[in-house]
């Protein structure tokens, strides 16, 4: 059985890792961070905009800024066929 993980990153999801700074609703000059990481699609991240939306509606900390890496995982070039086997390129 193909995992449900495998078969989102073959539909042209990547591993989307969003460092999220926000200031605490308590001491506003501080700034706290929070790592958040999903499958999402780039460039536009809808699940991470999901998720920000859902963030600045229900929680009290006010966002300072959001860093977002991402990576498509499987890429057609990463592996070839090596005298029958596969191998990483």
């Amino acid at each position: 059985m193909v995992s449900r993980d495998f078969i989102v990153r073959l539909n042209g999801y990547g591993l989307t890792t969003a460092e999220i700074h926000y200031r605490m609703p308590d001491h506003p000059k501080l700034l706290q961070q929070f790592v958040w990481q999903e499958y999402d699609i780039a460039p536009d991240f809808p699940t991470l905009k999901k998720f920000l939306d859902f963030w600045q509606r229900e929680l009290e900390g006010a966002l300072h800024s959001v860093r977002v890496a991402h990576d498509r995982l499987i890429k057609p070039t990463e592996w070839k066929s090596v005298s029958g086997v596969f191998q990483l390129h």
